[in-house]
């Protein structure tokens, strides 16, 4: 879990598996980029999960 955001980082289940590990990466700075946050929690067994936090919008025309 502590490089779950890391770029390039592929779990030890999922290395043989395709893909490049860096789709959470990107997605990290995407919710940073927007004053986010995105965190993730596990319990073995049951599964993960993902939490992201975006400020609210200030603008009032929509």
């Amino acid at each position: 879990m502590p490089h779950l955001f890391d770029r390039l980082y592929k779990a030890e289940s999922s290395r043989s598996s395709r893909g490049s590990g860096l789709g959470l990466t990107i997605a990290r700075h995407i919710v940073q980029a927007h004053g986010g946050t995105i965190k993730a929690s596990s319990e073995p067994g049951k599964g993960m999960e993902m939490r992201i936090e975006l400020p609210r919008s200030r603008m009032t025309n929509f």
